[in-house]
């Protein structure tokens, strides 16, 4: 599966009968699904599918959907009000040829009668609008998967930048690894050094105590389980990376462990060398961590 960054757009347009729609879709980051429509009246029922259709190929982002429709060709009607007829041929009767002319009533006298005739703009039979709605939703795909092929570019750029801060990570612990000062034998010569002169002049200290303090603050500043923990963590991410699909909550989750150790290094170093990779270490995670959140 392929990785997908969680920002794209895509805006399709087509027509069905007498109506031309355009969809357009933006999507941003956000820590789960997050789905808005804006529809045109008449459209809410659209609502259903949008959001099933969209939970197919999506699963993280701030989703935002428009739809616009407009008609191309307006059709009129005459709605003729039967019972308005009817009380006006009644009325004609009533009064009879010796107060009206017995002539056949003109077609102009009619429309002139408020009421009698209503033109108004046609409308559509269920099955005209289902096939419009079924085109619209047809229209929805294709900008479902315009967005995710944008998705799906960045997301491969995304990776690229997220495997070179991984080889980086792996870089800066293999280093503090091979550092000379993290050894055992360094860190019990530099504390030696400290001892003589601590002890220099100075009888009333207990020298075994101190050798058992020595051995304790050795075992306290060996940096061997971080390092171990950096590196199963940058396995990890690369599986993460080439399995692909919706990963970026498990990569965010190994960049709070990377950032973990790198701040676990930091306070247990002893030596300027592997305190400066430590510090570089955390401003590389730092910057992984900051693409991840792009990730779906």
């Amino acid at each position: 599966m392929t990785l997908q960054s969680m920002t794209g757009f895509a805006r399709v347009e087509g027509s069905s009968g007498r109506y031309r729609w355009a969809w357009e879709l933006r999507s941003v980051n956000g820590k789960g699904l997050d789905l808005r429509t804006r529809l045109p009246q008449g459209h809410e029922a659209l609502e259903t599918d949008i959001r099933r259709l969209a939970s197919e190929r999506l699963t993280r982002g701030n989703l935002q959907i428009g739809l616009s429709v407009t008609v191309s060709e307006n059709r009129v009607e005459a709605v003729l009000n039967h019972d308005a007829l009817a009380a006006v041929l009644a009325l004609r009767n009533e009064l009879g040829p010796d107060v009206l002319d017995p002539a056949p009533l003109r077609l102009d006298t009619l429309l002139s009668i408020r009421g009698l005739v209503d033109m108004r703009e046609a409308t559509d039979d269920a099955e005209a609008i289902a096939e419009r709605d079924a085109d619209i939703l047809a229209g929805l795909e294709r900008s479902i998967s315009a967005l995710v092929d944008m998705r799906t570019t960045e997301g491969a750029a995304l990776r690229r930048i997220l495997e070179e801060h991984i080889a980086r990570i792996e870089q800066l612990a293999l280093q503090i690894e091979a550092d000379p000062s993290r050894s055992p034998d360094e860190i019990a010569r530099r504390l030696e050094t400290q001892l003589a002169s601590l002890m220099d002049g100075t009888s009333g200290l207990d020298r075994d105590r101190l050798h058992q303090e020595i051995a304790l603050i050795t075992t306290k500043a060996d940096l061997r389980e971080e390092i171990d923990r950096l590196k199963a963590h940058v396995t990890a991410a690369r599986e993460l990376l080439s399995v692909g699909g919706p990963v970026g909550r498990k990569l965010d989750f190994l960049a709070q462990e990377f950032n973990r150790e790198s701040n676990t290094i930091c306070s247990k170093s002893n030596a300027v060398a592997v305190t400066a990779a430590g510090i570089e270490l955390k401003v590389v995670i730092d910057q992984f961590r900051e693409q991840v959140q792009n990730l779906e």
